[in-house]
């Protein structure tokens, strides 16, 4: 059975979110371990899938482009999520990179994806941002790095030829911050693999964006068992309303 699937900018968030919830290695880590929630807007609404508590999405947001570019004002009002054994961890950063061992999860969102499966991360911070600080520990321990993004950031062009070429050094124009982009390597969760994990159907991205409420939308052919495709394509409509990442606030 074939359905045709339609999802907003943030029906996709929600849907991966809830992905990214039922991969069995944050589920482990969830219940036996430590997971780092970094921040992004994706990430907003994986934090509030783990921690069954809805948070301040504005302020959680990072390395997002919208009309301002890429500044938000709002960056530090919330700490990044520590979970220990499912709980909220009162921690410092430095008492986090040491506790971090193989089995714990690192959860990162990226601005790009390409056709190799390499994701991009723009890289504003002159000392690389929440990838300098936990990407060389997660890799060095063995601890899953596990990558959160929506297929609509699909690039047509090597994320690591991309890395040699930029950085903001050699910027001579730009809009917003000038950035870097770093090859990010982990287990990847789009849209297709959140209603693998869910429903256990196959899906392939057909299209993206749109105007109205369709811009920034994914369009998706999802295929499998009857009664699996229909669930998958029920849950996808009960998030037709989610409401997206909302950035007024304080400045």
């Amino acid at each position: 059975m074939n359905a045709s699937v339609v999802l907003t900018s943030a029906a996709s968030k929600r849907l991966i979110a809830k992905g990214v919830a039922a991969h069995p290695g944050v589920k482990r880590a969830l219940g036996e371990g430590r997971i780092v929630i970094t921040r992004g807007t994706t990430n907003a609404f994986v934090a509030e899938e783990l921690t069954g508590a809805p948070i301040d999405r504005g302020a959680y947001a990072a390395g997002f482009i919208d009309q301002r570019w890429n500044v938000n004002a709002r960056v530090g009002e919330t700490e990044e999520i520590v979970l220990v054994h499912g709980r909220p961890a009162n921690e410092t950063l430095d008492q986090t990179l040491s506790a971090l061992v193989a089995g714990d999860v690192v959860i990162k969102g990226g601005n790009a994806l390409d056709p190799w499966g390499v994701v991009g991360v723009l890289l504003a911070s002159a000392t690389g941002g929440t990838v300098g600080r936990y990407v060389a520990a997660a890799l060095a321990r063995g601890v899953d790095i596990v990558i959160p993004i929506s297929v609509s950031k699909s690039i047509h062009t090597s994320v690591v030829d991309l890395s040699q070429e930029m950085g903001a050094g050699r910027m001579s124009l730009h809009n917003g911050l000038a950035c870097g982009i770093f090859p990010l390597h982990g287990q990847i969760v789009t849209e297709v693999e959140a209603l693998h994990l869910l429903f256990g159907v196959d899906a392939v991205h057909v299209a993206s964006n749109g105007i109205g409420a369709g811009k920034g939308s994914v369009s998706l052919l999802v295929y499998g068992e009857a009664a699996a495709v229909s669930n998958a394509y029920e849950f996808a409509a009960s998030l037709r309303e989610e409401a997206d990442v909302e950035l007024v606030g304080r400045a």
